[in-house]
């Protein structure tokens, strides 16, 4: 694995365990702060408002995350690769849908932040490179990340808001048109559609 996933990774993996920390201290009915929510699973205090600069933030996202569906579960019964990405993508627009107005005070909470702290999003980066990685799909490394990264600018809120907002479209059409944009992303990649490469082996 390339150093930088690795990194990546273990950011990601630190950010989940304040966010759990949160989770923890909510369900226990106890005060939440950043420092405490860090403290849950070993996390410094230094690092955790580098992740999370203010409670408000903190708060809010760690409420949004208890919604998002398990990997396993968004791709129960995809048989491919584009399969995969495609409940991935639909499953991440849902969410958005579902809980549009939390989201929107999400993002617009974290537009406002210094912008080395304007992270977001990557639950679904990790998701799309986990359905890239289970299919052994057959992609150089560059083509991978230019893969996911367009995937993951029409699969959250951000999409939302653009469809709603700006083309006018009913919340009822948003999920069909931006499984439109998913799909013709995923036409330029080929190869996505067959059997997983560890099934024809």
């Amino acid at each position: 694995m390339p150093a930088t996933n690795g990194r990546r990774y273990q950011k990601q993996r630190t950010r989940e365990a304040i966010l759990d920390g949160a989770r923890v201290l909510m369900a226990r009915g106890e005060p939440v702060s950043v420092a405490a929510a860090a403290a849950v699973h070993g996390v410094s205090r230094a690092t955790a408002y580098r992740y999370f600069p203010d409670i408000r933030t903190l708060t809010v996202e760690a409420g949004l995350a208890a919604f998002v569906p398990a990997y396993e579960d968004v791709v129960a019964g995809a048989a491919t690769t584009r399969e995969r990405l495609m409940a991935i993508h639909r499953a991440m627009i849902a969410l958005a849908l579902e809980h549009e107005p939390a989201f929107r005070q999400f993002l617009a909470h974290t537009v406002e932040a210094p912008e080395d702290r304007r992270s977001r999003g990557a639950r679904r980066i990790n998701y799309f490179e986990q359905a890239l990685k289970q299919g052994d799909a057959p992609l150089a490394e560059r083509d991978r990340k230019r893969l996911v990264a367009s995937l993951a600018a029409v699969s959250g809120i951000e999409t939302v808001i653009a469809l709603a907002d700006v083309a006018g479209l009913a919340r009822v059409r948003i999920g069909e048109i931006a499984a439109g944009m998913a799909a013709a992303i995923l036409d330029s990649f080929p190869g996505l559609d067959g059997p997983d490469l560890r099934q024809r082996a």
